[in-house]
């Protein structure tokens, strides 16, 4: 992919001076359109060869636009909190939300790069990260991310004859660093390994662009003509909600049908055994039992290797809430976090839409306990129209990989469906209707969602088939009766850590 970048690119110095003018004007003017109309976010991702001009250009494209909508991040090696987190954690924190523009250097792309080429790690490891970082992209950019790919190249000769030229100048031989040196003499290795991974991430609206780093006017002018056409063209062509390509409206017809046809009358739901409890004796005695195992499953050592997450979802007074309390007493305050999950806020709404429930992904050691969570596409957004259906569609095989993602990075991910039946439903609300200091609990919503059963059922029966997989299935926990139901959470949750625990080296 490199040879179109080693012939010797040069501009004059009256076309620098002309285009330079024309580009710096160009890129304020659709940088302040994008501030304004704050429909879509830009990411520039900057990597290359050492001395192939990415600072300058930076720095050149930041004094050209305004630098106060531009953040710019630089990815060195992993802090000690990083690794406590999934690999993609780090970079989820400091994405641009929309009508903004994010630098990045460094990105994704080196560690996978650097230890492929370095032998680190094995090839089908190697290829297994480019592949996820391949879903990343194409999730960023259908959540509405413009991403600008840019590779400063240089030919190997070119690159020695700039490392002895900055060394032989006591005014630039700081500049040269270890790792620099380093590197040369491992470039043919580099370039192999880059050209594979540059290979197989160029991807649709996700496209490498290789700049010819040596000519500092060249690599400029390329930078910033391309991001110029690339933010034109997405400004010039406002993707609304939800709207999907033609290659996902072909797969939104499959995906429209439901994966089991219900050919006579049984669901999921419907299957379950609601008649199931337990007397209070027998409650207090196994709810003893069962807090205290949780209680010496999360405080052992094994746990500082696994992070616990635990999704809570269900109908309208299923006992959420009351569960989450009973295991949360069997938990140290200082492990775990409890995360309430409502309708996103503005800023939530300006970034990608898992953005928000990755700033709460626990370190190892740690857990964070979800009322509510990342299913909520697939189910409220779904069902109150909130959101396209390309959108809702494409969160099942997002939320796979993001639940993957984090069961491979030591996140122990049980997720509960805590079922309940209509009539169940309409006596607990009525209860709370009646009983004072349970008021609250009651809203005009609750009664709404109720008219909509029939749909909520429909979609909480697909979210299951489609999204319960091996490394997090879900667990559907007949709640009719609070004791029996909560037994069950407590019981299945200390068989999947001590599964966990078990496989911990």
């Amino acid at each position: 992919m490199f040879e179109s970048a080693e012939i010797g690119h040069r501009v004059e110095k009256e076309r620098w001076k002309q285009e330079s003018a024309r580009l710096r004007q160009a890129l304020l003017q659709a940088q302040y359109r994008l501030l304004h109309e704050a429909h879509t976010a830009v990411l520039i991702l900057v990597n290359g060869v050492d001395g192939g001009g990415r600072g300058e250009t930076v720095n050149t494209l930041n004094e050209w636009m305004d630098p106060r909508h531009i953040r710019t991040e630089a990815f060195g090696p992993l802090t000690p909190e990083d690794r406590k987190h999934p690999e993609m954690w780090r970079f989820w924190q400091v994405l641009p939300p929309k009508g903004r523009i994010g630098i990045f250097f460094g990105s994704w792309y080196t560690d996978p790069v650097y230890s492929y080429a370095r032998g680190g790690e094995p090839h089908d490891r190697f290829v297994q990260r480019l592949e996820r970082i391949r879903q990343f992209e194409r999730m960023l950019v259908a959540e509405g991310v413009v991403l600008v790919k840019l590779w400063f190249h240089l030919s190997k000769k070119t690159a020695k004859e700039r490392l002895k030229a900055l060394q032989s100048d006591p005014k630039t031989a700081w500049r040269v660093t270890p790792q620099e040196k380093d590197n040369l003499r491992h470039y043919d290795r580099f370039i192999e390994v880059s050209d594979e991974a540059l290979r197989k991430t160029s991807i649709g609206e996700a496209s490498w662009l290789v700049i010819d780093g040596s000519d500092p006017a060249y690599r400029t002018l390329s930078a910033a003509q391309h991001l110029l056409q690339v933010m034109q063209a997405a400004l010039a062509r406002p993707v609304a909600a939800g709207e999907a390509t033609p290659a996902l409206a072909a797969a939104d017809r499959v995906l429209q049908q439901p994966p089991f046809l219900a050919l006579d009358q049984r669901s999921l739901l419907k299957a379950q055994d609601y008649s199931r409890s337990l007397k209070r004796s027998v409650y207090e005695d196994e709810l003893e039992q069962w807090q205290g195992k949780l209680a010496l499953l999360s405080r052992d050592a094994r746990m500082q290797k696994r992070a616990l997450a635990l999704v809570f979802e269900g109908m309208d007074a299923a006992g959420k809430g009351s569960t989450i309390r009973r295991v949360t007493q069997a938990l140290d305050a200082r492990f775990y976090r409890v995360v309430p999950v409502a309708a996103p806020n503005e800023n939530e709404r300006a970034q990608p839409y898992l953005w928000r429930f990755w700033r709460y992904i626990p370190a190892l050691g740690r857990a964070v306990i979800f009322d509510r969570s990342w299913y909520g596409r697939v189910l409220v957004e779904r069902v109150e129209g909130l959101c396209a259906p390309a959108d809702w569609l494409r969160a099942y095989g997002e939320i796979n990989e993001y639940e993957e993602e984090l069961s491979d990075a030591g996140v122990v991910i049980v997720k509960f469906w805590l079922a309940i039946t209509p009539e169940e439903q309409l006596r607990r609300f009525r209860e709370r209707e009646q009983t004072l200091y349970k008021n609250f609990k009651i809203t005009p919503d609750d009664w709404r969602n109720r008219e909509k059963w029939p749909q909520y059922e429909r979609a909480v029966e697909e979210m299951i088939d489609r999204t319960s997989t091996q490394v997090a299935p879900w667990h559907i926990v007949a709640s009719d009766n609070k004791h029996w139901s909560r037994i069950e959470v407590l019981r299945h949750l200390c068989q999947r850590l001590e599964a966990a625990l078990e496989r911990v080296a």
